[in-house]
């Protein structure tokens, strides 16, 4: 089985797929995400997928690479990452009573064969109408302010919503898995793995990079029986782990 490789430094991106239970790499890519002039959002994000996998192309050979990009929209404006707690009120307060739609390109590259599978996937949050106060204590209990949209879906966002529409709502937070998974299958992975493919014990290697040129130091995220996870390093040192770059 092809190493596969994550081109983000999310951590919402990386905690989607660690749900897969493959074994696999974390590397940011370096590229300019401005957008071009008159470039519509769909075409957007799929231009943003396939360009943060193909960087890292030629540093990972023989890498499966998943490139993913997302933008959320309202009206004919696009919400980027509100940065702070002022812009995020004014994106919420713009969001009161309305629709904004969600487009995550994701890509799968094989670097050793440059075979490209792209695709986007969209999605529609319907907002309920919103307070000055309500927005405000949001925010401050979960401070999305890394967040397209000012808002996080796996958090205390869904108390925002009337109702969302679309075929994965994993694409909200950054990474639609099914569509993943399918182009996954279609690149020769099998998931869930055959017992025969899965490492010893519950465990899995994941390999987080700091540095894109360094080699990345090996982890053992090992799932407890709840929901938490226990993270320890498979070599000597302490673990660095770190919607989406």
């Amino acid at each position: 089985m092809q190493p596969l490789l994550l081109a983000s430094s999310s951590r919402y991106r990386r905690e989607l797929l660690e749900r897969l239970g493959l074994p696999f790499q974390c590397c940011a890519p370096d590229i300019d995400e401005t957008p071009a002039p008159e470039e519509p959002a769909e075409q957007l994000v799929r231009r943003l997928a396939r360009e943060k996998a193909m960087a890292l192309a030629d540093t990972h050979p023989n890498h499966l690479i998943i490139g993913s990009d997302q933008v959320a929209v309202l009206g004919n404006r696009i919400l980027g990452k509100p940065g702070n707690h002022a812009e995020a009120f004014r994106q919420l307060s713009a969001a009161s009573g309305a629709s904004v739609r969600f487009f995550t390109g994701i890509a799968l590259l094989d670097a050793a064969t440059g075979t490209l599978q792209l695709d986007c996937v969209p999605f529609t949050v319907h907002f309920k109408q919103l307070s000055d106060a309500q927005i405000d204590r949001y925010l401050r209990a979960d401070t999305p302010y890394d967040c397209a949209g000012s808002f996080k879906a796996e958090g205390l966002g869904v108390s925002l919503f009337r109702s969302t529409e679309g075929p994965d709502a994993t694409s909200l937070i950054g990474l639609p898995l099914i569509r993943l998974v399918d182009m996954l299958n279609a690149a020769g992975f099998e998931i869930p793995e055959r017992s025969n493919q899965r490492s010893a014990g519950p465990c899995s290697p994941i390999h987080i990079a700091s540095s894109c040129a360094t080699p990345a130091p090996s982890f053992l995220v090992k799932r407890s029986s709840g929901d938490s996870l226990t993270v320890k390093s498979a070599s000597s040192g302490s673990p660095m782990i770190s919607r989406a770059t």
